[in-house]
């Protein structure tokens, strides 16, 4: 499974993000969507699997939950939108962490891009896109892009869209 990953759109879908993604075969997004239309684009591009955030309305947070967890190739995956960093995870995220550790642990949230593995969680691998959209102090906006096949999370590639636009 070739996975497009990202997060923190904030109503503002780059056309660039449908010709990197285009080979995937689903999209994760890790919340703050921003608005239903940015839903509505990429579910009719690829499946689609998301979590609201802390910015998104009622009527995204009625399609999403706050925690998505589930399985693919044999890697369990929880992706929620506000979660820290390793080791440093919010007291929520910390507490659910006790109990039952992914295999890869999807967030957004701080615009800031990083791909490592916590080795204080069973090696869990923690994965935040960085930001896609133009708003927040980024200044680059960037999406991830991996494999997963057979137990495996593989090719990972990063992919900078350019710098953020300017808000209107």
């Amino acid at each position: 499974m070739k996975i497009g990953l990202l997060s923190d759109t904030h109503s503002h879908l780059d056309p660039a993000v449908f010709e990197h993604f285009k080979n995937c075969d689903e999209i994760w997004h890790a919340g703050d969507i921003g608005n239903i239309d940015v839903v509505n684009q990429l579910q009719a591009f690829k499946p689609f699997r998301a979590v609201y955030g802390n910015i998104d309305d009622v009527e995204i947070r009625n399609v999403f939950p706050e925690d998505l967890w589930f399985s693919m190739e044999g890697i369990s995956v929880w992706m929620t939108h506000i979660g820290g960093t390793p080791p440093n995870y919010n007291p929520r995220v910390k507490k659910l962490l006790k109990n039952k550790i992914p295999d890869l642990l999807i967030c957004g949230h701080s615009h800031i891009l990083r791909i490592k593995r916590d080795p204080q969680c069973n090696n869990m691998l923690y994965l935040n896109p960085g930001a896609a959209g133009n708003q927040g102090f980024h200044h680059i906006k960037t999406l991830v892009r991996f494999d997963i096949e057979s137990s495996e999370i593989k090719n990972m590639e990063v992919i900078e869209l350019g710098k953020r636009g300017a808000l209107i």
